[in-house]
């Protein structure tokens, strides 16, 4: 830097920085340690001189962001840094910031994403603490450290969303892609609760496939695996948005009806077995389905199912193609 230029202020205000800046210094290097954490594969410290709002680092944490050292600004302040953080890091990162200087945590210490030069995204990982006061007791020189962490972080996203997916795969019934069986008991565990607690209707129905044995054993198991899915594409486009569907097992199909009662849900299943009495499906066949219909009276939830599944049984003993 050329001092020559600079105004006795200035010049002031430097000295006062490299002292604070060596003093800090020669701390680490007596002491061998800072802020408690290891050093190794980072990107080097960095120093915040608060009153004169510089920060001193390791040129690593730029150049990694695609700049060269070239167009590192003479002095840095620390928006130089805070201007690049992601819009959804910049609270968090201010807020932690500010908790430290305020006392209210031991130090700083954040995760965020930072842009880089070509206009990606980077993650650092950030920690520093005070380590000089002024005499009247407020922070004027903070020491830290960075790490770049996108590789750990982009593998952590992706192990997050490969857990998701997994997660979603053991709710889905491969065949059909609805809801399985234990993902609809989930579900008719949590609107029962509510419907005790909310004290509010709740309807199921149990919709089977007519002679479906007989589709199987004429037509084979690859055609009935074609029909089960084409059913479940005709109730997924019947029910109401509000209404949970799932494959209950073999050509077994249950609707939940949450904040419904009984006359509305009989109305909706009743429109689902319309649908498929006039649906064409491939090479022209034709088919129905029958169903029992209950509403929700305070019952355990195996005896709600059995109640609707005694409905289901009377529907395929009256003459089948109908909703009980």
């Amino acid at each position: 830097m050329d001092y020559q230029d600079l105004s006795r202020e200035q010049l002031l205000n430097r000295i006062m920085e490299l002292e604070m800046l060596n003093k800090q210094l020669l701390e680490e290097k007596e002491q061998e340690v800072g802020l408690d954490y290891p050093w190794t594969g980072n990107l080097g410290h960095w120093y915040w001189n608060i009153k004169t709002n510089t920060v001193t680092f390791n040129s690593l944490k730029v150049t990694t962001l695609g700049y060269t050292k070239d167009e590192i600004p003479t002095q840095v302040n620390y928006q130089f840094f805070t201007d690049k953080l992601h819009p959804e890091d910049y609270e968090n990162t201010m807020n932690a910031m500010l908790l430290h200087l305020q006392g209210k945590k031991r130090v700083y210490e954040v995760e965020y994403k930072i842009q880089t030069k070509n206009g990606s995204w980077k993650w650092f990982y950030d920690r520093g603490k005070i380590t000089q006061f002024s005499e009247d007791g407020k922070p004027i020189f903070m020491s830290g450290i960075v790490f770049d962490i996108t590789d750990k972080k982009e593998l952590q996203l992706e192990l997050e969303n490969k857990n998701e997916f997994f997660k979603e795969q053991s709710l889905t019934d491969s065949l059909t892609k609805l809801k399985n069986y234990r993902a609809l008991m989930d579900k008719l565990n949590m609107e029962v609760d509510k419907a005790k607690h909310l004290k509010t209707p709740l309807s199921v129905a149990l919709l089977d496939i007519d002679n479906f044995k007989q589709i199987n054993d004429t037509k084979g198991h690859l055609f009935g695996d074609k029909i089960l899915m084409e059913v479940a594409g005709i109730m997924l486009k019947s029910v109401r948005e509000k209404d949970i569907l799932g494959r209950y097992g073999g050509e077994e199909f249950l609707i939940i009806f949450p904040n419904t009662k009984e006359e509305s849900a009989r109305s909706v299943a009743d429109r689902i077995r319309q649908n498929i009495e006039n649906y064409k499906f491939h090479e022209d066949f034709k088919l129905t389905i029958s169903g029992g219909v209950k509403e929700f009276k305070g019952e355990s939830i195996s005896e709600f199912i059995h109640e609707a599944d005694l409905n289901l049984y009377s529907a395929k003993n009256t003459g089948k193609n109908k909703i009980k």
